[in-house]
């Protein structure tokens, strides 16, 4: 195996006003980098001027900070709150904006809810989706029931619970990435696309 950093950017995957979410996506971020086989860059769907009359992965080039870095990386971490069992249209049409550069790469899910799911259901609606990007789903995921309850106003994580699962999490990321990439550089393109 190579010495080379995993990249894995992490996607915020919603643009509501007065989300929480983003205190959750900056707080992993922060934490893969403080990890010496991580580098990470984060994108908010709030930063895509999406179009309205032309869609498709035939676009994916009007948008090249995004699709660079879901070229160079290895894998992807989705922060996403759950919309009436489901996830944010802005989401969705962000992730459609590429189609091949996703394949036979990891990606884990962080879920987030006011209530007490954590997103358990907007992580189980969007498996079938990144699988059909050609993603390959962790089997571990982090779940925030009543974010609002888990960070200060400031930012900061109160449930120290949170540092020993977030360590769970990214080393299956990072075995899982670490895999796929592997099989990417090494197996016969006849096993991919």
């Amino acid at each position: 195996m190579t010495d080379k950093k995993l990249s894995i950017p992490v996607l915020l995957g919603t643009p509501r006003k007065n989300r929480e979410s983003g205190n959750v996506a900056n707080w992993i971020c922060g934490k893969m980098r403080g990890r010496d086989d991580i580098e990470t860059q984060l994108f908010d769907v709030c930063d895509f001027e999406l179009p309205h009359d032309n869609y498709g992965t035939e676009i994916g080039g009007d948008f090249p900070e995004w699709r660079d870095a879901i070229i160079r990386a290895d894998g992807l971490v989705i922060v996403t709150p759950e919309y009436n069992h489901g996830y944010p249209g802005s989401l969705k049409s962000v992730l459609d904006l590429l189609l091949k550069e996703y394949i036979h790469k990891a990606v884990a899910f962080v879920g987030v809810s006011a209530g007490p799911w954590g997103g358990t259901r907007v992580i189980e609606s969007m498996v079938p989706m990144v699988r059909e990007l050609g993603l390959a789903v962790t089997f571990s995921d982090l779940n925030f029931p009543s974010v609002g309850s888990k960070f200060d106003d400031e930012g900061n994580l109160l449930d120290e619970a949170y540092n020993k699962r977030i360590t769970g999490f990214l080393d299956e990321l990072v075995w899982m990435a670490t895999t796929l990439r592997w099989g990417r550089d090494n197996l016969s393109s006849k096993y991919h696309q």
